[in-house]
């Protein structure tokens, strides 16, 4: 991979607990001649990480979010950025500004709209001038629905109207990094919404298609053999994005997310403690002490990650046909993770991909290679079903 930047990869972040997990699986699974090297604040934390991974040769470098000129000294020097230090819509920004203006390829973990809204608004045309990918939403949220229901589509006919459900099922810890982000995002409504209606300003849209995710309602759902309720987060709005701007998506697509729940009652627990923490986060002393119960950095064992897993089922149909596709994999907040970010800045950095520039998202800027190189580390992408619509499915569950 010749290239006049010294480094193909810089990991920022390496010394948090995704980060370090990150750069173990990067230790682990480079090829020879990757460049790499991780960054962050603190060289003596730095020094510390590399100690761990057994790597003397491993580059570290001083950034910090404070330090604008650090940040594009790092921009500068790789020709793709890792970043895994959030929350994003607080630390998150200069980074994305520094790559955009550098011509350098971004990835981050994000799962906060307001802070992507944004970042396409100020910075989605200088990445176009520079030649950078900016593609967010790298882990959990949102390769699993992005891949999985570009899976999906591939597997219907073309040129027809499409419609694809998506319903996540998950044994495992909750990332501190997602509970910060869902709190801060309930007491961010105004402004996200504010965020979204400049990108809409500013986004174009295909003028002979249609593509949205849309809200859909609490009910029992035969594909998910459970009780499905929608989920507002950016994994509809991710899978919308890829549909605008992939004509393989049909005239007409749309999309609806939701989790899966064997029991009603847990089903409507999980919606009332929701609406209760939107509602206490609007408190700022309260907020205060939600974000206060877990702190980013932190994370569960070993041992209980190893016991983790995830599963994401599609129901696709169009054309007179009609799918069963399933993604699944190990603990989803921090190992798999971990192993998507990385693969996904290996991914950019190493294969053959279609011509893109700018905000873009993992099925248009990497698709097939990304979904290639995620089954070879364990991540499984099965067909569960296919069938004419007129014909009853036949999956009969996992």
């Amino acid at each position: 991979m010749p290239s006049e930047r010294p480094y193909d990869i810089v990991l920022f972040g390496a010394t948090g607990f995704t980060g370090s997990l990150t750069a173990e699986y990067l230790a682990q699974n480079a090829p020879p001649g990757l460049r790499w090297a991780i960054a962050g604040r603190s060289p003596a934390k730095l020094e510390a990480v590399r100690a761990r991974l057994g790597r003397a040769e491993l580059s570290l470098l001083r950034a910090d979010v404070a330090d604008r000129d650090s940040l594009r000294e790092l921009a500068e020097s790789s020709r793709v950025v890792i970043t895994t230090v959030g929350p994003y819509i607080t630390y998150g920004e200069p980074l994305v500004e520094a790559c955009a203006a550098a011509g350098t390829d971004y990835v981050d973990l994000t799962g906060e709209p307001e802070f992507v809204d944004r970042c396409y608004a100020r910075y989605h045309d200088r990445a176009v001038e520079s030649g950078a990918r900016l593609v967010h939403s790298c882990g959990f949220e949102s390769i699993p629905p992005d891949l999985g229901v570009y899976f999906t589509v591939l597997r219907l006919p073309e040129g027809v109207p499409l419609r694809v459900r998506g319903f996540v099922r998950a044994s495992a810890a909750l990332s501190a990094g997602t509970y910060q982000t869902a709190i801060t995002g309930f007491s961010r409504v105004r402004s996200a919404a504010g965020a979204a209606r400049e990108r809409r300003r500013l986004e174009p849209r295909p003028a002979d298609r249609r593509a949205r995710a849309v809200g859909g309602r609490i009910r029992h759902d035969a594909d998910a053999q459970a009780w499905a309720v929608p989920l507002p987060s950016i994994d509809g709005r991710v899978v919308a994005q890829s549909a605008r701007a992939l004509d393989r998506y049909g005239p007409d697509f749309s999309y609806t997310h939701y989790a899966a729940v064997k029991r009603l009652p847990v089903a409507l627990g999980g919606v009332a403690t929701a609406a209760g923490l939107a509602g206490l986060a609007q408190i700022p002393p309260v907020r205060g002490w939600l974000l206060g119960r877990m702190q980013p950095g932190e994370g569960p064992s070993a041992q209980k990650r190893a016991r983790s897993w995830f599963t994401m089922r599609f129901a696709g149909e169009g054309g007179g046909a009609r799918v069963i596709t399933e993604v699944s994999g190990g603990d989803p907040g921090y190992g798999e993770t971990a192993k998507m970010l990385a693969e996904s800045a290996m991914c950019l950095a190493a294969d053959r991909l279609p011509a893109t520039s700018g905000q873009v998202t993992t099925a248009v800027a990497m698709g097939d290679a990304l979904i290639e190189r995620l089954t070879k580390a364990g991540i499984a992408f099965t067909v569960l079903d296919s069938a004419p619509t007129r014909a009853p499915s036949r999956h009969t569950g996992s």
